[in-house]
């Protein structure tokens, strides 16, 4: 298993996009202060989640913790295993987007206990719930990889060649 140069510096990028907009928006905003960005569709709101993504909560601070820790554990094992181990390039980054996302979020958790969230979407009363940009990693990556598996890409990623008859 060995973990190619520009994948690392993907994921990397993607952890550190996370955290400096999580920790610029902590330094610049009171907790619960919105800025509209795109009218009323779009705002800024900072809010602390300790519960999952997208604020579903399944217990406290310490099983919120466990369960980042769970999935992302869960994830190198499966990597290593093999179960999980995309070949397309689409595939790759969609399990970096997944691992990135709970890797920010982890961070978080270590550091305070639960989540900092701020992009807030919606239209008048009927909002989103707010999130960050290791929610909207993980979501997307969950979607390419279900994609990617769904549409027989995965595991090889290699379009075989009819049999000779």
């Amino acid at each position: 298993m060995r973990i190619r140069l520009p994948y690392l510096l993907f994921f990397l990028v993607l952890v550190f996009l996370d955290q400096v907009t999580k920790l610029t928006v902590a330094a610049r905003y009171s907790e619960g202060e919105s800025l509209n960005i795109i009218g009323d569709y779009l705002r800024l709101t900072y809010v602390r989640n300790p519960g999952a993504a997208f604020s579903l909560s399944f217990g406290g601070p310490q099983i919120m913790f466990a369960m980042t820790v769970f999935v992302i554990v869960l994830l190198i094992f499966l990597y290593v295993r093999g179960s999980v181990r995309p070949q397309t390039v689409p595939g790759k980054i969609a399990l970096l987007l997944v691992f990135a996302g709970a890797v920010g979020n982890l961070i978080d958790r270590c550091r305070l206990f639960e989540v900092i969230d701020f992009i807030e979407m919606g239209i008048g009363r009927y909002r989103w719930p707010v999130y960050n940009f290791a929610d909207i990693f993980i979501t997307f990556g969950t979607i390419l990889l279900f994609l990617s598996y769904a549409t027989g890409r995965e595991p090889s990623g290699e379009i075989q060649p009819p049999a000779p008859e």
